[in-house]
């Protein structure tokens, strides 16, 4: 079934098409949010942000490729949210900081030879680059992170307790920022 085909079921009221947009859209949407670290906030909920950018897109939508729409409603809804958090509206969006899209492509291996031939920098060479900068551990944890992998999952995966994960996504942001010229 196409999207414009579940967004119709959605629209007349089906909740298992609006579930499978949902379900389908989620890697876009944690995608998008995770490409901004929160200073005392959560990522979850810059991805609240995002689902309902999501949904109003899913409401919107009225012709065209429905992922490039979502894709940008998406995007916007969260943008919209780390400014407001900007103006003190949001606390716990207030220390949002954006991650270095060319950081993001190359930890979650998704780079098509566009993105590549755009970056200016090859992907071997950008890889080598946080292989050298990040720990194993915090190169595993990341691509793991911006793959979707939820910390429970990573916890599994790696033998690690939530704390080590999560120290070990702060301390690779960091150091992503810095060496992509995102950083001070």
């Amino acid at each position: 079934m196409t999207d414009c085909d579940l967004i119709a079921r959605f629209r007349g009221g089906d909740k298992s098409a609006c579930e499978q947009l949902l379900n389908k859209y989620k890697p876009v949407v944690l995608r998008i949010a995770r490409r901004f670290f929160l200073s005392g906030g959560e990522t979850e909920d810059l991805v609240q942000e995002g689902m309902c950018g999501l949904y109003a897109a899913m409401l919107n939508f009225e012709s065209g490729d429905f992922a490039s729409y979502a894709y940008a409603c998406i995007k916007n809804r969260i943008v919209d949210a780390v400014k407001r958090s900007a103006s003190g509206k949001n606390y716990a969006l207030n220390s949002s900081v954006p991650i270095g899209d060319e950081a993001l492509r190359v930890a979650s291996h998704a780079v098509s030879p566009e993105d590549a031939l755009i970056s200016g920098e090859s992907l071997s060479e950008t890889d080598a680059l946080m292989r050298r900068s990040l720990s194993p551990l915090e190169y595993r944890v990341m691509s793991m992170y911006v793959d979707g992998a939820s910390m429970n999952e990573m916890c599994a995966a790696l033998g690690k307790n939530y704390k080590s994960i999560d120290n070990a996504i702060t301390r690779s942001k960091n150091k992503l920022q810095k060496i992509l010229g995102g950083g001070k």
